[in-house]
């Protein structure tokens, strides 16, 4: 069980268990406002108001609970949590077919939430200490379970669950089987002890041009630094896009007359999605973190346009250009706790990680909620949020440039010496 292969296995199949919680939601939005009409036959429920669930499974409880969780799986390991995840997240996904007021259902979507992030956090965290040495690589993978394990699991229910049982029976029966499986699989993980010897990095990682940090710092030093918040902002800029089209892809589709490639989009978007964050993990290992950013971030913005505009007309360039924005968003998942386990150690990389991870909170609400109240409310085009989101990626690809030729964090007592 100590063997960092298992362990990398478990954490990965914990975090496939957790997808649907973001990668299927958009499936659920337009059935459950159909169940919610009122006298005239309309939805009760506006798009954005049903969002606000999406928005507080991350903002205060996926991503803002993590800081918490993170610093617990540091020092008392994953196996205990991520039990306690286990059961949340069932319990949470699968009462949320029971919902009849929005308010139940900001609630029981928050209890799966809280799980996520124990989940999360653990599991990439895990990752970081078992493999010191190939961090985006490992980052990558478990990165992936999360980001493209909902791609066959989307297709079940958009195709089948939904159509058969209807969307309240669809939640109960994913939810048990979600949950059921992380609780099992937690029972297996582990963190490494004082026995564990670092591999050595493999001969071709000589030639990478990431930069790692020799010294270990723990949260307070690197809130200390002004590393961390450049990568915070980053990291904000760049999620958004992706998490205002995760959050909306169904709703888009059915309004631009294509119904008929739902289910394309909920399977092909996720494998996209997993596949970046190992494809992107290995370059940046090679080619390194910075570098990696700039060519990735560049191409999530262009891939935003061409959403806009390609594939506003054609269901098939739809595809390609969704396609194109998972595969060219995902990578934040791999290369940013990498990138902070460069900068910062390994040491407590799941407790630092968790800080990091709430600017993906405060995307969501860019992204999922404020951009779909601003097509709501304020009468935009789902286009002019897709460019809005592409300036943002530019922004990030435009720091990271900048970032790379920064030097690496020191501690004030090496500074001094030298």
């Amino acid at each position: 069980m100590r063997k960092p292969w298992f362990q990398l296995t478990a954490s990965l199949i914990a975090m496939v268990m957790i997808a649907n919680l973001q990668y299927a939601w958009s499936l659920f939005v337009e059935p459950i406002r159909a169940a919610h009409l009122g006298p005239n036959g309309m939805p009760l429920w506006q798009r954005s108001e049903v969002q606000v669930a999406f928005a507080l499974f991350f903002i205060p409880l996926q991503t803002f609970v993590q800081p918490l969780d993170g610093w617990l799986m540091d020092r008392i390991g994953p196996r205990f949590l991520i039990t306690i995840a286990g059961v949340l997240c069932g319990v949470g996904w699968s009462l949320m077919g029971r919902a009849d007021t929005l308010t139940e259902l900001n609630l029981y979507y928050a209890f799966a939430g809280v799980g996520a992030a124990f989940v999360y956090s653990g599991c990439v965290g895990s990752a970081l200490k078992w493999y010191p040495t190939r961090r985006g690589f490992a980052a990558g993978l478990i990165a992936a379970g999360f980001g493209g394990g909902s791609g066959l699991f989307n297709l079940i229910i958009q195709k089948y669950l939904i159509p058969v049982y209807g969307y309240r029976t669809t939640f109960l029966i994913t939810g048990v089987i979600q949950g059921a499986i992380i609780t099992l699989v937690a029972q297996f993980l582990r963190h490494p002890d004082a026995s564990f010897t670092s591999p050595k990095p493999a001969a071709a990682a000589t030639a990478t041009k990431s930069r790692r940090n020799t010294q270990n710092y723990n949260t307070g030093e690197m809130l200390a630094r002004p590393h961390f918040y450049i990568l915070y902002v980053m990291f904000v800029t760049v999620a958004t896009g992706g998490l205002y089209l995760t959050a909306n892809q169904a709703s888009i589709a059915t309004d631009w007359g294509m119904m008929g490639i739902i289910a394309t989009i909920a399977t092909l978007g996720p494998l996209a999605n997993g596949a970046s964050r190992i494809s992107w993990g290995l370059v940046s290992d090679r080619l390194g973190r910075e570098n990696t950013m700039v060519i990735a971030f560049f191409l999530q913005a262009l891939s935003l346009v061409a959403v806009a505009t390609a594939g506003r007309n054609s269901p098939t360039l739809f595809v390609i250009a969704l396609v194109a924005v998972f595969f060219t968003w995902g990578e934040v998942y791999s290369l940013f706790p990498s990138t902070l386990g460069d900068y910062f150690g390994s040491k407590h990389a799941t407790s630092n990680y968790a800080f990091l991870y709430t600017a993906k909170g405060v995307a969501a609400s860019l992204g999922g909620y404020l951009g779909t109240r601003l097509v709501d409310k304020a009468g935009w085009s789902w286009e002019s949020v897709f460019y809005g989101c592409a300036v943002l990626a530019l922004v990030s690809a435009v720091i990271a440039m900048v970032l790379r030729t920064q030097p690496l964090p020191q501690k004030a007592a090496d500074r001094q010496v030298a």
